[in-house]
């Protein structure tokens, strides 16, 4: 998996702000959420944020208008000036911008682009583009956590964003949010709850198993499979593919349905290893590890492949980032992911 990887972030830099898919961040009663998360950017990253024209255009607005959605997009990374994208939150619509990219001004322009869920699409837009994205936080949810940001995101942050050392071995964090507030500003200085976070689980699997790394939100990969954006077959030979469920927490039977298409894709015959997030809220934890070993191992037969479980990564906090096309590594033995080369350059 050939792709270009950009720059470092250093204090300083300017980063712009998109609103692709949920345009919340412009609402008058979430604008708070918004600016709170910015102030972060600034203050504990050094950044030098910015909006595009139609960021805080509002949920009805941006809705309504993906093609402006998409010329921000484009015109973030025409703007030399912008050295990082982030995503200010997900949602369920950003595949309706796919007729208004420009894959050329993407791959010509080479950036940092971040976020998570509903951003896979955007993701799988740069990889089209070949070039290196970053599944990671996102404005309104991570940098504008509850009375401050979570040091272990903003530590992995650091790390893959901030940093050209090897990311290396991803550590647990000790705990995870298991407590959801509403966004309303009177909560804002009021801690949520966690709870003890069991860390990795090992599925299936022995040995070693390494690869570029390559996947996303499930829920939205299924949006994505048919059209453009799907990769080619060849880009999962050898690759380590990395899967998280959303908040609408899918059932088991959904999560059945879809790794049966990938099986049926070869996709199983062709990868080294499955890495799978926090379930949202740890709901339907037990049944998602049964269905993972049912599918890829009873039903295609992969009783070998490594599958790791229960990840720091997508609808769950705190998280750590993953740089698509990286080198990951899944020691069974040790029950521990790594990331083996630096995340930018």
């Amino acid at each position: 998996m050939n792709l270009v990887v950009p720059n470092r972030l250093q204090a300083g830099d300017k980063v712009a702000c998109v609103s692709l898919s949920w345009g919340g961040a412009g609402d008058d009663d979430l604008r708070w959420r918004y600016e709170l998360g910015k102030k972060r950017l600034v203050e504990e990253f050094g950044l030098v944020v910015v909006e595009m024209e139609h960021t805080l255009k509002g949920t009805d607005y941006v809705y309504h208008h993906p093609k402006k959605r998409a010329e921000d997009l484009m015109n973030a990374f025409l703007d030399k000036s912008i050295k990082a994208i982030f995503s200010t939150i997900g949602g369920d619509d950003t595949i309706r911008m796919l007729p208004y990219i420009d894959f050329d001004v993407i791959k010509e322009h080479p950036k940092i682009f971040l976020g998570y869920s509903d951003t896979t699409v955007n993701h799988f837009m740069c990889l089209k583009s070949g070039l290196r994205s970053y599944y990671g936080p996102s404005i309104l949810a991570e940098f504008a956590e509850n009375v401050c940001m979570s040091p272990y995101t903003k530590d992995y942050v650091k790390k893959t964003l901030f940093s050209n050392k090897v990311v290396g071995e991803i550590t647990a964090s000790d705990e995870w949010v298991s407590e959801h507030l509403r966004w309303e500003e009177k909560n804002k200085n009021q801690r949520r709850k966690t709870s003890p976070n069991q860390g990795p689980m090992l599925l299936q699997g022995r040995g070693i198993a390494r690869g570029p790394l390559i996947g996303g939100c499930m829920d939205v990969l299924e949006m994505i499979k048919g059209t453009s954006l799907w990769p080619e077959k060849e880009m999962f030979d050898g690759a380590i593919l990395f899967f998280e469920t959303s908040e609408e927490t899918p059932s088991p039977d959904f999560i059945k349905y879809w790794l049966r298409n990938y099986g049926a894709m070869g996709i199983f015959d062709q990868i080294n290893g499955i890495i799978i997030g926090k379930p949202f809220d740890e709901k339907y934890i037990d049944e998602y590890k049964e269905t993972f070993v049912q599918v890829v191992s009873e039903e295609f037969q992969h009783p070998e492949l490594p599958i790791l479980f229960n990840l720091n990564f997508g609808h769950t906090a705190p998280m750590f980032v993953i740089p698509y096309g990286a080198k990951g590594t899944i020691n069974c033995e040790s029950v521990t992911f790594s990331i083996d080369e630096s995340s930018v350059r």
